[in-house]
C-alpha cells in the first residue's frame, strides 16, 4: 500500500502476518533516494531456522522502484521479530541507525545472555546512532530523529514532513499503547513520549510498527494525531498520567511474555547479524533459563 505526503514522501507498507509487524520503504520521488523502516527476518522456532521472505519483499520493491537506500532505520532493539536490517544491507546497501540509546539495552542484555567477550555495549554494531532531535536526510527531504521512551529505553520515532514513524510507542487507537514493563521501560515515561508526540499537528500521519486487529477489522497502520487524541483506549485526551500508568502497569501485570524476545534481542542488538559462529561453523542462539519472570496466561493475556 502506498501513500505520499505533501513533501512528495512515498510510504510503502508491508504487513507481516506472523509478527504482527509493519516495516516501510520511504522514497523521495525526485531523488529514487530511499530508508528502509523496521525490516523483519523470519525465524522458525521449532526447526531454527531463518529465511528471508519477508525482506525479500522489500527488496524486490526497492529494486522494481530503483531506488537507493540510504537509510536502514531501526526504531529500537525489537522483542517479537528478529532485525532483517544487516541481510538488507548486504544486498542494497545503506547505514544501519537507531537511537544512541542502544547502548543501554545492549549492556542489560549483555549480561542476561553472558554474551561474549567481544560484545561491546557501545553501539558500535550500528552504522550511525542517533541523538534526540537530530536531523538527516533522505534525498531531499529532511527527516528528524525523536527519542521517545518508555517501552525501552531507546525507543525512537522518525517523522518526515507530516508523517512520524512510532515504533511500538502507539497502535492504532482501538489497540491502545505498547507495553512499559521490559527492562528498563516505564509507563510514566512512556505517557510523556506519547503526548510529545500527540503535541504534533492534528492533521500528521502516525505510522504504526504493529497492529494486533480486533476481529471485526484487517490489519490497518496509518491513523492521525488527531485520531489517537481523540479515540486511543489508552491515552486519549482526558486520560491523566496516573490514570494511564495504573491502566498500564495493570495490564502488563497480565501479558505474556513475547514468543520471540529472546531470539530476537540477541540479534537485534547487533543490528541484525547473528551471533558469531562458534568452532563449528554454526551460530546460536541463547536462552537463559529460569531469569525471566514466567508470563501470564497467553489465552486471557491482552497483546498491548
Amino acid at each position: 500500500m502506498t501513500s505520499s505526503s505533501p513533501l512528495s514522501l512515498d510510504i510503502e507498507a508491508f504487513f507481516d502476518e506472523r509478527t504482527g509487524t509493519v516495516s516501510y520503504v520511504l522514497s523521495d520521488p525526485a531523488t529514487r533516494e530511499a530508508a528502509i523502516v523496521d525490516p523483519v527476518l523470519d525465524l522458525d522456532v521449532k526447526s531454527g531456522r531463518t529465511t528471508t521472505v519477508q525482506a525479500d519483499r522489500l527488496l524486490a520493491f526497492v529494486q522494481a522502484q530503483q531506488l537507493s537506500v540510504q537509510w536502514i532505520l531501526e526504531t529500537h532493539a525489537h522483542a517479537d521479530h528478529l532485525s532483517a536490517a544487516h541481510h538488507l544491507k548486504a544486498h542494497v546497501g545503506g547505514r544501519i541507525a537507531i537511537g544512541e540509546h542502544i547502548r543501554e539495552v545492549q549492556a542489560t542484555f549483555r549480561k542476561l545472555y553472558n554474551l561474549e567477550r567481544e560484545f561491546l555495549p557501545d553501539g558500535r554494531q550500528f552504522d550511525h546512532l542517533f541523538k534526540d532531535n537530530e536531523t538527516f536526510q533522505i534525498g531531499n527531504l529532511t527527516a528528524r530523529a525523536l527519542h521517545v521512551p518508555g517501552h525501552t529505553p531507546a525507543d525512537m520515532a522518525y517523522q518526515i514532513g507530516d508523517a512520524v514513524f512510532v515504533g511500538d510507542t502507539l497502535f492504532m487507537p482501538d489497540v491502545g499503547t505498547a507495553r512499559a514493563d521490559f527492562p528498563g521501560g516505564d509507563a510514566a515515561t512512556l505517557f510523556r513520549s506519547i503526548h510529545r508526540i500527540l503535541a504534533l499537528p492534528g492533521a500528521t500521519r502516525i505510522f504504526v510498527c504493529h497492529d494486533y486487529p480486533p476481529a471485526q477489522r484487517a490489519a490497518a497502520w496509518q491513523t492521525t494525531v488527531a485520531d489517537q487524541r481523540a479515540h486511543n483506549i489508552h491515552v486519549r485526551d482526558g486520560i491523566s498520567e496516573s490514570a494511564f500508568v495504573a491502566l498500564r502497569e495493570a495490564r502488563d501485570a497480565r501479558l505474556d511474555v513475547p514468543t520471540l524476545i529472546l531470539p530476537s534481542i540477541q540479534v537485534n542488538i547487533r543490528a541484525g547479524q547473528l551471533p558469531p559462529p562458534e568452532s563449528d561453523g554454526i551460530s546460536y542462539l541463547k536462552i537463559p533459563l529460569n531469569v525471566l519472570a514466567a508470563g501470564a496466561d497467553a489465552d486471557a493475556a491482552p497483546r498491548s
